[in-house]
């Protein structure tokens, strides 16, 4: 399966910093990352476990990382829109990005 176009958005740029030091501008390897999962067939249209679902996505794991995306299947274009990163212990603790998620709702 070859790879679509990738494209990514400030919200995945800015869920990849908090998880994944060491890049200046990480749109490369987020694209990169996502191509060569996708060129391995690592996509799948069932989310995550514990992941809510979202009608339309496509989800591309790399390691413990699955990005969220977007498939525009006429264009071969995919957008990476979010990422969720699996496992017990991620990088950043769940009660931080939870609590960003109360701040923007309570705005």
């Amino acid at each position: 399966m070859s790879a679509p176009l990738v494209a990514v958005t400030d919200h995945a740029v800015e869920r990849y910093r908090q998880r994944v030091r060491g890049s200046l501008d990480p749109r490369p390897e987020i694209a990169g990352r996502v191509s060569s999962a996708w060129a391995a067939g690592r996509v799948s249209e069932e989310p995550p476990p514990g992941a809510a679902a979202q009608r339309g996505s496509v989800y591309v794991r790399d390691g413990d990382i699955t990005f969220v995306c977007l498939w525009d299947r006429p264009r071969g274009e995919l957008l990476v829109v979010t990422l969720w990163e699996a496992g017990e212990d991620p990088q950043v603790p769940r009660r931080y990005t939870d609590a960003l998620k109360e701040r923007r709702r309570s705005s």
